[in-house]
């Protein structure tokens, strides 16, 4: 926690000062991001940072291996949808985005299996992504099965997205754009998803 606390001073002293009025102003008349994005909770993948964005910029979501559930409203408990539901329709974003990331221990749990000590939980959440599995594992290497079974995953949220009915809406109405990433840790290289089916660099 002192690490913490030691950050916040840092921003108290050098952060606040440069943006206190862009604070000032998202306090005064709210949050209106342009785009929101779903990505994983592994500490090493930052959308903020990789998209250079500022306060109030992003509506930014996170969970295990970026995934999207199904549509499904019920009295259960759900964070994803609840999330996308404010962001799409009361921020209404205009562009939503699917990070999905390299060495994602998520996939690697779906592919491998997944530690004792995460069966609670994150062993039904990984569940949604049960069909990817089969089609990672039939590359030939590890490597090759880890970062397809990455891609699969964000093309499976993107289709899981068009299950929600006012996203499906608004997508056909071109008042929505859905997008899928994928961020290279070790390279910092960042992947979109192209019409083809196929993630190629953004550069």
């Amino acid at each position: 926690m002192e690490r913490l606390l030691a950050g916040y001073r840092r921003f108290r002293t050098a952060g606040w000062p440069e943006r206190r009025r862009l604070f000032e102003v998202l306090a005064d008349e709210g949050q209106r991001p342009r785009a929101m994005v779903i990505a994983c909770a592994d500490s090493r993948v930052d959308p903020g940072m990789i998209f250079d964005a500022g306060p109030g910029e992003l509506f930014i979501v996170r969970n295990i291996a970026a995934l999207v559930p199904p549509y499904a409203p019920d009295n259960a408990y759900h964070g994803t949808s609840a999330a996308l539901e404010f962001g799409v329709r009361v921020l209404e974003v205009r562009d939503l985005v699917v990070l999905g990331h390299g060495l994602c221990g998520g996939v690697h749990g779906l592919l491998r299996g997944l530690p004792d000590a995460a069966q609670d939980f994150v062993a039904s959440w990984m569940g949604i992504a049960a069909a990817v599995r089969p089609l990672a594992l039939a590359c030939d290497s590890p490597v090759e099965q880890q970062l397809l079974g990455e891609h699969e995953v964000v093309k499976l949220s993107l289709s899981n997205l068009r299950q929600f009915p006012w996203i499906a809406e608004r997508e056909a109405a071109g008042r929505l754009t859905l997008h899928g990433a994928h961020f290279d840790v070790r390279t910092g290289l960042l992947a979109l998803l192209g019409d083809d089916g196929r993630f190629a660099p953004a550069d």
